[in-house]
């Protein structure tokens, strides 16, 4: 399948204030801002239709992109991507979304088009809002909880010490992820990324 001209809509998805910032559901947010810096994007609040949002415009891997981090909860990112997607006349399969995803070993990163939420109730506000699950995905291993944590509670919480040494590594890798995705389209991009993380 032949890569879109763009441009595309890329979102890190993440909590808003300083509370949830170092949390683990918020990694998708933390990969948009390094994107953004390597494409000397300056992400400022949007008006209008791109309201609830912070969002910049500019180049990345040879593409025409659209990045944006909503500045609503997570469970409310549906209506400030459909309206950024309305605004820019983006089609949901050029809508890629920076993501937590507790299925993957901390530090692995996997991109996939569609399937399911896994209980992610980002990805499942962006479903409902666009009315498709064929979106682009970059899903940042962050792991299970252990033992009996309830998951809900897990991705709340800070990295621990340990995957903070490793924090920045795993927002680069997954950024790199991005651009592969951007570049390549997903099939070449998977063989490269899936192998390596």
């Amino acid at each position: 399948m032949a890569v879109s001209e763009g441009p595309f809509l890329v979102v890190g998805l993440g909590n808003p204030g300083p509370s949830y910032a170092a949390n683990r559901h918020n990694v998708g947010a933390m990969v948009l801002d390094e994107l953004a810096a390597r494409a000397g994007v300056k992400l400022s609040p949007g008006k209008g239709k791109r309201a609830r949002t912070l969002i910049g415009e500019g180049r990345l891997a040879g593409r025409r992109v659209v990045l944006a981090r909503p500045t609503s909860y997570m469970n409310e990112s549906g209506g400030p991507v459909r309206g950024l997607l309305d605004y820019h006349s983006i089609p949901a399969t050029d809508l890629v979304v920076l993501h937590d995803e507790l299925d993957i070993p901390f530090a692995s990163v996997r991109l996939k088009r569609g399937g399911g939420e896994g209980g992610h109730n980002g990805l499942r506000a962006i479903t409902r809002s666009t009315g498709t699950k064929e979106y682009l995905r970059v899903r940042v291993g962050i792991g299970r909880p252990p033992g009996r944590q309830d998951p809900a509670d897990f991705v709340l919480k800070d990295f621990s010490a340990t995957e903070r040494k490793e924090l920045d590594l795993l927002v680069a890798e997954a950024a790199d992820a991005a651009e592969e995705l951007l570049a390549q389209g997903l099939e070449a991009a998977q063989n490269v990324v899936h192998p390596r993380t």
